[in-house]
């Protein structure tokens, strides 16, 4: 890195998770945001502009493939996502799609 930390946004509900990556993350030189639902996911990621953006697909007020979709509209920022039902690492996906106009 150029001297520069890298911004990651975390949209996720489970508390455990976040106290988790809020420990881990900033230990090894990442600013971390963090939301816990897709409104507020979206809030974030509108107003911080994440270098990437972890997301859990079962949140309760939006599904995840809604949040994908409303970033897209505007960035191509990278998004590593988990399928609700597995909360299983080797699961976490990957969404680097281009910005799309509806």
């Amino acid at each position: 890195m150029s001297g520069q930390e890298v911004t990651v946004l975390l949209i996720e509900d489970e508390p455990e998770i976040r106290r988790f990556l809020r420990t881990t993350l900033p230990a090894h030189g990442f600013r971390l945001y963090e939301a816990a639902t897709g409104k507020g996911g979206l809030a974030e990621a509108q107003a911080r502009n994440p270098d990437l953006i972890l997301l859990d697909l079962g949140l309760p007020d939006l599904e995840g493939s809604e949040v994908i979709r409303q970033v897209r509209k505007w960035t191509a920022t990278p998004i590593t996502y988990c399928p609700p039902a597995t909360r299983n690492r080797s699961k976490w996906r990957h969404s680097t799609s281009a910005p799309t106009t509806m």
